[in-house]
């Protein structure tokens, strides 16, 4: 891997893994914010967080999952390689229909993922749970998240880049 292989990122975690309470950056504030308390039983099941000047189609900087040894603190800049994805729409509670894939990435500086080159690498059943989770993080806020497939890592970069572009021409 270059040193300016597409597929490098920086992630700023938001909410570590093992975390009932949902946190998210609030830029009026100039800090993160407690935005959610997820329902007893539930967790993240591994660090969440978001790539920095980018824009998903939701409109908040592009989500993505990371794959961590341990969880991180809130607001840690982790360099990561991005392995895939997950493609998805999400129906908000008004109807309208966006897409919202969750990116998956493993962090560069790794003892147990750092081998993880691809999507592939990781087991069916281990994707299916990440699915479900965010399928069951959102019925309670009453949004339907509908997982539309997987993609590879290419693919994963390639929205990043698009939305560095997007974000940078305006």
């Amino acid at each position: 891997m270059s040193k300016h292989d597409p597929r490098t990122v920086d992630v700023v975690i938001d909410t570590p893994r093992g975390s009932r309470n949902k946190y998210k950056f609030d830029k009026k504030l100039g800090g993160f914010r407690l935005a959610g308390v997820l329902a007893a039983g539930f967790s993240f099941p591994y660090d969440f967080g978001s790539i920095p000047g980018t824009k998903g189609g939701d409109g908040d900087a592009i989500d993505v999952l990371v794959l961590m040894d341990e969880p991180v603190f809130v607001g840690c800049h982790v360099k990561c390689r991005l392995i895939g994805g997950v493609r998805a729409e999400q129906t908000e509670k008004d109807g309208r229909v966006e897409r919202n894939d969750r990116l998956l990435a493993v962090p560069l500086k790794s003892i147990e993922y750092s081998p993880v080159e691809s999507i592939d690498a990781l087991t069916d059943k281990l994707l299916s749970q990440i699915e479900h989770f965010f399928v069951s993080y959102n019925e309670p806020k009453g949004r339907k998240f509908e997982p539309q497939g997987r993609f590879d890592a290419a693919e994963a970069a390639e929205i990043v880049h698009r939305s560095r572009r997007k974000v940078h021409k305006k």
